[in-house]
């Protein structure tokens, strides 16, 4: 029977990271499925998900313990499938010139509503015209089936107009389909 883990990853940013935790990892019989790692500020961050059989799960937990020696701080956390309540699917986005807040209080109208931050991303960078700060936020975001959605794009409005930005949010394309 699998376990799965999730792995949170930080270190010096340096080659043969990914190399040394996909290793061990396989030679604990684990299954790398999903993960998500990026380059921050000079340092390597990522968060795996790993099957593992159960018997197998203690002597990989070690095993990424070890990886302590080599620099990489790893956390491994057991997860297990939750049931969960059926949900609309939608991709959102935001953009606009940088400043504090502006992940709260899109969070905060989120958070107020049930909604679940399935995927989010954000990038600064500079305004090609101006040289301004650019803020741009994506994600994919898990609504309740009962969510008022005009009340939801009504307070994104009013957080748009108070801090400059763009807010978009669409149903998320069924990808089974293509």
């Amino acid at each position: 029977m699998n376990s799965y883990l999730v792995l949170t990853i930080i270190s010096d940013d340096k080659p043969g990271i990914v190399e040394k935790l996909a290793h061990t990892i396989s030679q604990h019989g684990g299954n790398w499925l999903e993960s998500r790692m990026g380059h921050l500020a000079g340092k390597f961050a990522g968060i795996v998900q790993v099957a593992v059989d159960t018997e197998q799960r203690q002597a990989l937990s070690d095993a990424l313990g070890q990886l302590q020696t080599q620099g990489l701080k790893i956390q491994v956390e057991t997860a297990e499938a939750a049931e969960r309540p059926p949900m609309q699917v939608f991709r959102f986005s935001v953009i606009g010139n940088d400043r504090p807040g502006i992940v709260y209080e899109v969070a905060q109208a989120f958070a107020s509503r049930n909604i679940n931050l399935e995927e989010f991303e954000t990038d600064t960078s500079s305004m090609p015209w101006s040289g301004e700060p650019l803020f741009e936020a994506t994600g994919i975001i898990e609504v309740p089936e009962n969510t008022d959605m005009d009340d939801l794009h009504d307070q994104l409005d009013t957080i748009a107009d108070e801090l400059a930005v763009d807010v978009k949010i669409e149903p998320q394309e069924d990808s089974s389909a293509a």
